[in-house]
């Protein structure tokens, strides 16, 4: 039995996802793609309209598919009004399949048309990065101008081999203060220690639990 925890909004966790948000574990589709869900329904919820926080079940859509029909897909996240869009790029290179081991952050910002990747090991998801990007770029309303690609150099670095998907989480939370809230820059890598990360752990098990009991 896996029973459900939290049904929030248009994602469920199940006992299963939560165990995740304990280390040693990696994060799966369901646990960032919640984070997403609670970080645009809560955090940014006055930014609903500028801002646009792509669950991994649609960003591995958009990144791995051919179809002609993704922009009739992408049409009702109404991308080109966004000034910043954040996606959860992962590693696995199949639609059909589930599977990857490693996270990094896409993050697209309109004002300066660039797309910033930020990445806890390196390069590792680089050319899942850039993939992804040449895939999302048609979809942006940006006429003949074509975005550039940053990878950011001095992100901040996991110490360990599965707390890819926490530092996310931590990346957009931070950046979107920064973008959608008019908060200083963040010095990512001096913010986001492994102490912090390892503090976020507990402290999203803790939301999920408070949801799941009917609190906020």
């Amino acid at each position: 039995m896996d029973p459900v925890i939290l049904s929030y909004h248009d994602v469920v966790l199940r006992r299963s996802d939560v165990k995740l948000l304990t280390a040693p574990c990696w994060l799966n589709d369901s646990v960032i793609g919640f984070a997403f869900e609670y970080l645009q329904k809560e955090e940014f919820s006055t930014c609903v309209d500028s801002a646009a926080f792509i669950s991994p079940e649609v960003t591995q859509f958009i990144k791995c598919s051919y179809t002609e029909d993704l922009g009739s897909f992408l049409e009702p996240l109404e991308l080109p009004r966004k000034k910043a869009i954040f996606l959860a790029v992962n590693d696995h290179d199949e639609l059909q399949t589930s599977g990857g081991s490693h996270w990094s952050l896409l993050l697209y910002n309109r004002a300066e048309n660039t797309f910033h990747h930020f990445d806890s090991l390196g390069k590792n998801n680089l050319s899942q990065a850039r993939r992804l990007a040449h895939q999302l770029e048609r979809f942006l309303g940006l006429g003949s101008k074509t975005p550039a690609l940053i990878h950011e150099e001095s992100a901040p670095s996991q110490s360990n081999a599965y707390d890819c998907g926490v530092y996310v989480i931590c990346n957009v939370l931070l950046l979107g203060r920064w973008l959608l809230l008019g908060e200083s820059f963040p010095q990512l890598s001096q913010i986001v220690t492994p102490a912090f990360v390892t503090q976020q752990r507990l402290e999203w098990r803790q939301l999920v639990e408070r949801l799941a009991h009917g609190g906020k």
